[in-house]
């Protein structure tokens, strides 16, 4: 039974461009359904060389609604491939692009810090007014003020914007989040660097007719030094506020051991926590098996393994029982292993090992 063309293009829809590509050559049924501006609905485009889209698929860049990029930052041609990209996909689509999230793979140049992709982005968005999601967690530059500021101001309609990405410091200013929460009030779930998050900002956040916020991500790194701690009252006037919030956290292994407990604060609602510190964490999961237990739902962590950490871990397997994913990069006891295998009802993904195994370890899913 032959599948109807409409049918087969919205399943096509979900395919990278490369098998998007390998899908055209299969038969003339499938080619037909390619050419079909349904099947670029959701698009994912590698810019890893200079004719990474086929002259026949260009046309049909501005049907795209959902984009993920990913661009090689190695070489300048394949930075301008991006950038065309974008404006295909941005000027030429008449606002039909909701959804963009930015990669970057490849080493980059040294002292190259991005800025021509960036302002490149800048300078397409002038048409994305429609852009409702922007994701640039995997772009590894730092982002300033100046490019956050023009993101927000350029794209009111946003409701979910990522900019905690992988870059080595925070540079973005917390008076910029207020004028990013300013300029974009329907946004409901955010990505930030903890340093750029002000008890002023989370009280903006207070503000009776924002939209409510759904999902707050933060990135805790070095940068937290030298702010002012978020107190535990403003997260629990936060919890009020927005019920439905659920709050993931990254402590990052440049974050100073000494920062650890002012981040960790019982009245937030966290959702997924990981601990990359690579530090001892005994009181720190104690203080989570405590406050999370009706929120925490992924915990990973890095740190030194001992018998003190095998009890601690097993006392949060009794109290987290809405844990649906463990990950530990230590060894632990098997006990610990048949604690949160019994306890936690929901558990389909675990990294939990009695013994050391050769990077990266295995993962054991449930279900």
């Amino acid at each position: 039974m032959e599948l109807p063309e409409e049918i087969l293009a919205h399943i096509f829809s979900f395919l990278p461009l490369k098998d998007k590509c390998s899908a055209f050559l299969v038969c003339k049924t499938w080619s037909n359904s390619l050419t079909c501006s349904s099947a670029w609905t959701h698009t994912e485009i590698r810019c890893e060389s200079g004719d990474c889209v086929p002259q026949r698929f260009s046309a049909l860049l501005p049907c795209i609604r959902h984009l993920k990029l990913i661009v090689s930052v190695a070489d300048p041609s394949h930075r301008e491939t991006g950038l065309w990209v974008l404006q295909q996909v941005l000027a030429r689509g008449e606002g039909r692009l909701r959804m963009l999230c930015v990669s970057c793979l490849g080493n980059p140049p040294l002292f190259y810090a991005g800025q021509d992709l960036l302002q490149g982005l800048v300078d397409v968005l002038t048409s994305g007014s429609s852009l409702m999601a922007l994701d640039l967690r995997g772009v590894p530059f730092t982002l300033n003020d100046g490019f956050v500021k023009s993101i927000a101001a350029l794209c009111p309609a946003l409701q979910s914007l990522f900019i905690n990405n992988s870059s080595l410091v925070c540079g973005v200013i917390s008076e910029t989040i207020r004028d990013v929460l300013k300029c974009c009030p329907a946004l409901n779930t955010i990505g930030l660097f903890q340093a750029s998050v002000s008890h002023d900002v989370l009280r903006d956040l207070l503000e009776p007719q924002r939209t409510e916020l759904k999902l707050l991500e933060l990135r805790c790194e070095r940068s937290l030094k030298y702010v002012t701690p978020l107190s535990d009252q403003v997260w629990a006037d936060m919890r009020r506020r927005h019920p439905r919030l659920r709050v993931d956290m990254e402590l990052d292994h440049t974050l100073p051991e000494l920062q650890v407990p002012g981040v960790i604060q019982p009245s937030i609602p966290v959702r997924q926590l990981r601990l990359h510190t690579w530090t001892c964490l005994l009181d720190e999961l104690r203080v989570v098996a405590q406050s999370y237990s009706g929120t925490l739902e992924v915990l990973e962590l890095q740190t030194t393994a001992s018998p003190e950490l095998n009890t601690v871990l097993i006392t949060l397997a009794t109290q987290c029982r809405k844990l649906r994913e463990v990950h530990c990069y230590c060894v632990v006891s098997q006990n610990v292993i048949e604690a949160f295998c019994s306890l936690c009802p929901d558990l389909h993904r675990y990294t939990l090992k009695t013994r050391k195994e050769l990077h990266p370890w295995t993962c054991t899913t449930l279900r």
